[in-house]
């Protein structure tokens, strides 16, 4: 029976076997190795970790964690190369894309590649110094060439959408009720050490669900539920 905290089923696709490309495989090898790679999605991919979800979709987003962890799987290594950049210094402009190619750990064989973009004219940043936020907005890049190579090569895109623009937007994310207090920052900073987040991943969530960058961004009645959501995080890893 599969865990509280899995995603639906993947459906078994017999692009699962690009992981060992070799046309001189049986269908019954092709679906076996299908088989395992659905039970490991399901077994270990952890809900507010490796995916997030958005209250309303049914479609939830891969993170960068669940990315690595598909790879690790695969027994694949993660090349990152920024294909393009633009800085413009004196306007606070900077952009990059980023080309993610996998290769086989074995024979280092390149099997699959991904391209990722982030800019600091991005909604997200907008109202900031950009000049805080280069380092974000290049590893942004990056997670998104990554999640762009894993869904193409492990045949996860009819589960996983390849990132949170790809949702649609609510109208009621924004808040109205004034700025987050000093005890919901402290809450929000206190659960996300308890549980081991990375800093990346809190940020991936506020960005998926409120379309802030950072906690202090959040209105009072979003760091609420932002606080609900940690807490319900917390509960089920202690399951």
């Amino acid at each position: 029976m599969a865990k509280e905290n899995n995603i639906v089923s993947l459906p078994m696709q017999d692009s699962i076997s690009r992981i060992n490309p070799d046309n001189t495989r049986s269908i019954e090898e092709v679906k076996e190795r299908s088989e395992q790679f659905v039970k490991f999605i399901q077994e270990t991919m952890v809900e507010g970790v490796d995916y997030g979800k958005v209250a309303g979709y049914s479609k939830p987003t891969l993170l960068k964690p669940g990315a690595e962890k598909i790879c690790h799987y695969m027994k694949l290594s993660i090349n990152y190369e920024v294909s393009h950049r633009f800085e413009e210094w004196h306007e606070g402009i900077f952009y990059y894309e980023v080309r993610v190619v996998l290769k086989q750990l074995d024979n280092m064989q390149s099997i699959a590649q991904g391209i990722g973009s982030a800019n600091t004219k991005e909604k997200q940043y907008l109202g900031q110094s950009p000049f805080t936020f280069i380092n974000t907005v290049l590893k942004m890049a990056k997670k998104r060439a990554l999640v762009d190579a894993v869904l193409n090569i492990s045949a996860t895109s009819g589960i996983f959408t390849q990132d949170i623009e790809d949702m649609p937007k609510k109208a009621n994310t924004k808040g109205g009720d004034g700025t987050i207090t000093k005890r919901q920052l402290y809450k929000i900073h206190l659960l996300v050490k308890q549980q081991g987040l990375k800093p990346d991943v809190a940020r991936e969530l506020m960005q998926m669900n409120y379309y802030v960058d950072h906690s202090t961004q959040l209105s009072k009645e979003q760091a609420s539920s932002f606080i609900q959501d940690l807490l319900h995080l917390n509960d089920a890893f202690r399951r």
